[in-house]
């Protein structure tokens, strides 16, 4: 017998628009509950980050939070804890990658209630390192899904790899990448891929394989591909003896679990060329991009200030513009705008500038919590120094843009 397990990632940015969205919801999220409705044997993990459940409810599209809800009260979805707003949690410090992974945990119980019980953590774009690890392992989450091109082992199929990391033991699943991206570009249909499924199960043991792609695949990117492929999966394997939809924590219930090397920090578009030459996140982090190199730079002067203004809002009015940096910081954390700053890969100047606002809204009111406070008049000027330097490196980010 060979387990499919199967991931969908379901994710827009703070910053998506109400027409695109709801695009989105008619082309993909509601055809996609629609066929596991119609097909009560199939099953699926789900990554929903926060950001989009929210969406979701107040763009007038809670039906598919609903449908979402009873599928896994039904069993056929399991759901995993994520970042709330998408932030590469490697690349954040850690008590804003913790904040991150609670601000989830509590929009999605508040959404889905008690079919909310995740036990497996989605790193945003499968964006692995001890350290994120450790975070999620210290938070109680039992493992995690990671790129396969991550694997120092054995390649997984009769076992689940496990790991020590400085909080704890780690349980670790692989993606199949090849597989996957064959599925997400449309190079493998639903024949072709449950063939592929049995000639791995001939003449072996239990083995599984997981997939893991962005739930925009299905209808979105590739139109009709959730009945196309996925439904027709489904009704292909429904009576076989030979091929079995699970969810991914049900593999810990079949497979021995063995000690294994951790993870390669990667994600899940990272080339081995690129792990090797130390550049694990090339589309968020890359040394040679000097649009991501001033994101960054103006990313942390960000997170400077408003460490100040948490350190010193000492009366109402302080307060008051310190919690508007927290909601902007938050949301200005998401990882679309690094994503789109790739000339030679994926860009749109609107979607770095839409990030860089959220910083910069979160830079002017941590500020004024500082300006307000009752903290010395050098301390002020200091920060505002900062301001300074902020509103210049913005400026650079946007002659960047401007120039081509």
């Amino acid at each position: 017998m060979i387990y499919w397990a199967p991931l969908l990632h379901f994710y827009q940015p703070p910053t998506q628009t109400h027409d695109v969205l709801t695009k989105i919801c008619k082309e993909s999220y509601g055809p996609l509950v629609k066929v596991f409705k119609e097909h009560p044997e199939s099953k699926v993990t789900v990554n929903m980050c926060g950001v989009l459940t929210q969406m979701l409810a107040e763009h007038g599209h809670l039906d598919i939070v609903k449908g979402l809800e009873e599928l896994g009260n039904s069993g056929q979805v399991e759901f995993v804890e994520s970042a709330k707003f998408h932030a590469i949690l490697p690349l954040i410090p850690e008590e804003e990658a913790k904040r991150q992974i609670l601000l989830n945990r509590e929009t999605n119980l508040n959404f889905f209630k008690n079919a909310y019980k995740p036990k497996g953590f989605f790193l945003p774009e499968m964006c692995y390192s001890d350290e994120a690890g450790s975070i999620v392992r210290g938070m109680g989450y039992e493992w995690v899904i990671v790129s396969g091109i991550a694997c120092q082992s054995e390649w997984p199929v009769a076992y689940i790899s496990t790991f020590k990391l400085a909080s704890g033991p780690m349980k670790a699943f692989f993606r199949d990448d090849i597989v996957s991206n064959m599925i997400s570009f449309k190079n493998l249909d639903a024949k072709g891929f449950v063939s592929h499924l049995e000639g791995m199960a001939k003449d072996k043991e239990d083995i599984y394989l997981i997939t893991a792609m962005d739930a925009e695949t299905f209808g979105h990117h590739i139109p009709h591909w959730e009945e196309i492929f996925l439904a027709k999966v489904y009704e292909i394997i429904k009576d076989s003896e030979v091929v079995k939809a699970v969810n991914i924590s049900e593999l810990l219930k079949i497979f021995p679990v063995i000690r294994t090397k951790p993870p390669k920090p990667s994600s899940w578009s990272t080339t081995n060329e690129e792990i090797l030459a130390g550049n694990f996140y090339p589309l968020w982090d890359t040394p040679h991009n000097n649009i991501h190199r001033l994101q960054w730079e103006h990313m942390n002067i960000c997170l400077e200030i408003f460490q100040e203004g948490e350190a010193v809002k000492d009366n109402d009015k302080a307060e008051s513009f310190f919690n508007a940096a927290r909601h902007n910081l938050d949301m200005a954390l998401h990882s679309c705008q690094f994503w789109w700053a790739n000339r030679d890969r994926m860009w749109s100047e609107n979607m770095i500038n839409k990030g860089l606002v959220l910083q910069e809204e979160a830079i002017l009111n941590a500020y004024l919590a500082v300006l307000y406070s009752g903290c010395r008049d050098s301390e002020k000027r200091k920060c505002y120094r900062k301001v300074i330097a902020a509103r210049y490196i913005a400026g650079k980010i946007r002659d960047e843009i401007l120039n081509g």
